[in-house]
């Protein structure tokens, strides 16, 4: 069977792959490219979130997408959020908050909170709540998780305030 090209950009930078047309982007991601950050915890099945990576400017489950259809996006992993060598709010609260304990799942909670706070800075509990609904965790319980984004909508709030100041 014969490979089709596609064209990604993945955390910024450009990448032109002959895949087979089956693949997934989630298999893409971490048996191409090496970023193994986003994670297959339900078999491909679209169950978990752990796969959650934002595929131009959305939240996608990267198990359920075929790479084909990720021809010509740009594609942000977990990988691709933390910037020379600091951690973004978003990572620094999860940590901070006590957010994660095994991690499997933090990866794509962060990714899922990413595209929330991105389309609504100031949500409340139950829209976190909602946002997170496709996201498992076996460890946490969620009230540190919601907290943790709390404190992340908190931090970007804060960093937006800043740089609007020091502009000024």
């Amino acid at each position: 069977m014969r490979g089709v090209v596609i064209n990604l950009v993945v955390n910024g930078v450009d990448h032109q792959l002959e895949i087979p047309p089956q693949l997934t982007l989630l298999e893409v991601l971490r048996d191409q490219l090496g970023l193994t950050g986003a994670k297959e915890g339900c078999g491909g099945m679209g169950e978990c979130g752990a796969c959650t990576v934002i595929m131009n400017g959305q939240a996608v489950l990267a198990c359920l997408t075929l790479a084909v259809r990720a021809d010509g996006c740009e594609i942000l992993t977990i990988e691709g959020l933390a910037r020379e060598g600091e951690l973004h709010p978003i990572q620094q609260a999860f940590l901070e908050n006590g957010a994660v304990q095994c991690g499997y799942c933090t990866p794509g909670m962060i990714m899922s909170t990413k595209s929330l706070l991105d389309s609504n800075p100031s949500p409340g509990p139950e829209e976190i709540k909602l946002a997170l609904s496709g996201n498992l965790c076996r460890c946490t319980g969620y009230a540190k998780i919601i907290r943790a984004v709390q404190d992340a909508a908190r931090r970007l709030e804060a960093g937006a305030a800043g740089k609007e100041g020091a502009s000024r």
